[in-house]
Formats: structure tokens, sequence, C-alpha cells
């Protein structure tokens, strides 16, 4: 993989991982269209550059880190994700190479993205009201997100806004919600690649965390501030617009 994949794939993650779009399912396709959706770095390299993203929101939300009660919720919704994960990874992943399930994946996601401002209008509570199994049912949502397309943001959002949370908490509680999640993704393809730590790559997954920072400090607050301004609308046409494009792709592939 050259260096200036490795920035695109680090932009990439970085801009989709907290917008509902699927930043797996972006990746898948990116990927693909380099020719590289095979290889095994860039499969384990797209996970752990995620480390990014994990920093950016430490950077973001450093504030809520002095709140103990919120570890106890994010210790709930996480372990819903980790749990299922751990059942069904074998078969999520005979479905990473598929841009035909991300495709189908995001146009679904995309319908419910467009109808979901109006499901949770009087949703305005803050996340320190959440009770721990509000928290787990924002987990158990999430783990949908395991397929890819879905969008791991999306879910968690749905989730958040299914508990009454208010479009900022939700936003909020999704960012806290990706450190354990992503961590745990990460750290785990870390220790089982056999090459990402490696010197002769330790340098692109430098960059690539460098980058996903960046860009994906930026992403969470335009997430907010599109979403205040216009809802989810945007989000949800742009998923139906590209999976509609990808399955025209594979049908003349």
């Amino acid at each position: 993989m050259s260096w200036w994949e490795a920035v695109l794939l680090a932009v990439v993650e970085g801009l989709t991982e907290f917008l509902p779009i699927s930043s797996t399912g972006h990746l898948i396709l990116l990927s693909a269209w380099l020719g590289r959706a095979k290889e095994a770095f860039v499969q384990d390299y797209e996970i752990i550059i995620q480390g990014g993203a994990i920093l950016a929101v430490l950077f973001h939300s450093y504030r809520r880190l002095y709140q103990w009660r919120l570890y106890l919720l994010l210790l709930a919704a996480f372990c819903p994700t980790a749990f299922i994960g751990v059942l069904t990874k074998e078969y999520i992943e005979g479905l990473l190479g598929s841009p035909a399930v991300v495709a189908i994946n995001l146009i679904l996601g995309g319908v419910i993205l467009i109808q979901m401002d109006r499901w949770f209008l009087q949703a305005h509570r803050p996340i320190e009201s959440l009770k721990m199994w509000e928290a787990g049912v924002i987990g158990l949502i999430q783990a949908l997100s395991l397929m890819p397309g879905i969008s791991r943001a999306a879910a968690a959002l749905f989730g958040g806004r299914l508990v009454g949370l208010s479009q900022s908490d939700a936003a909020e509680f999704s960012f806290l919600l990706a450190v354990p999640t992503l961590t745990a993704a990460s750290a785990y393809k870390a220790y089982k690649s056999p090459v990402a730590l490696s010197p002769e790559t330790l340098p692109l997954l430098g960059i690539g965390i460098v980058v996903a920072f960046g860009v994906a400090t930026f992403a969470m607050q335009f997430l907010i501030t599109l979403w205040r301004r216009y809802g989810l609308l945007p989000f949800g046409v742009y998923r139906i617009i590209l999976g509609s494009g990808v399955l025209i792709w594979v049908s003349l592939s």
C-alpha cells in the first residue's frame, strides 16, 4: 500500500467514523476501488487507524471524562455490542468483502435516518439522566452496526434518541461509546495481525492515526452543526444515493 493510499483511507476513516454513513462500509468500498480489498494488511490497517478517532473523542469530550458515572453507562452500553460481536465474529468477517451487502444496508439505513427526526421530536434528556438499562439498550442497537454498511454512529444515535436523549447528547454519547468499542477492535487487530506492527508498516500506521485524528475532530463538530440545522435528512439522502450507485456498479461489474 502506498503513502497516498494510506492517507486517503485515513481521511475516509476519520470523516466517516462519527457521521451516520458507515465508516466500515466506506472503507470496504474504497479499498475495493483501489484494488486492495483482499490484502491482509489493508484490512488490519483500516481497523487499527481507528485509534486516531479514539484520540479525537478524548480531545473533543475531555470535560465529560471526570464524570465517573459515565464510565458505568459506557460499560453497560459496550457489553451487549462486545458479546454479540464475539458470537457473530466469523459470520460478520465473511461479509466484510461484499460491496452489495454494504450497499443494501446503506439504503436501508438512509431511509431510517430520513424518518428519525420525526420519530423522536420529544427526546430532550441529558446523558446524566440515563439509567443503566437504557445505556444497555443503546449498546444492543449499536450491535446492529457489526453488519457492514449499517454505521456504528447511526445505530448509536438511533439508540440514544430512542431512550430520549437530545440531539447533542445523543451525538456526545455516540462519540464516547466509540472509545471502548473502537479500542477493543483496534487492540485485537493489532495483537492478532502478523504484519501490522512490523518496522515496515509502523510508519504507515502512524500517519494513518494522525490523519484520522485530525479529520475525526472536524467530523464530530460537523455532525452536530449539520444535525441542528438540517436534521439527518442530508445523511439519509447521501446513503441512499451512494448505496444505489454501488448496486449499479456491482451489477455491471
